[in-house]
C-alpha cells in the first residue's frame, strides 16, 4: 500500500476520532487530537493472568478519553432487516 495512502487513512481516523469525542476535537487540529486523546501513557499491571492498563487519574482530558472508549467499546446494534 503506497504511503500516501497510509497516511490518509491515519489522518481520517484521527479526524474521526475527534469528531466522536467533543465539538472542541472535532475542530481541533491532528496534533491536538493526538497530544489529548491517544497519547495516553498507561501503567501495564497483570493481576490473576490478565493485562490491566491503569490510566493516569486527574488529567486534564480524562472525561474526553473515557468519552472515546466508551464509543469504542460499546456494542454496536445489529443491521436492520431488509
Amino acid at each position: 500500500m503506497p504511503k500516501a495512502t497510509i497516511a490518509a487513512m491515519a489522518f481520517n481516523l484521527t479526524r474521526a476520532t475527534g469528531a466522536l469525542v467533543s465539538p472542541f476535537h472535532a475542530k481541533a487540529e491532528t496534533a491536538t487530537i493526538r497530544a489529548q486523546l491517544t497519547s495516553v501513557p498507561p501503567h501495564i499491571a497483570r493481576p490473576a493472568r490478565r493485562i490491566v492498563l491503569h490510566l493516569p487519574r486527574d488529567r486534564h482530558w480524562e472525561h474526553a478519553f473515557t468519552q472515546l472508549f466508551h464509543h469504542a467499546c460499546q456494542p454496536h446494534a445489529p443491521p436492520a432487516a431488509a
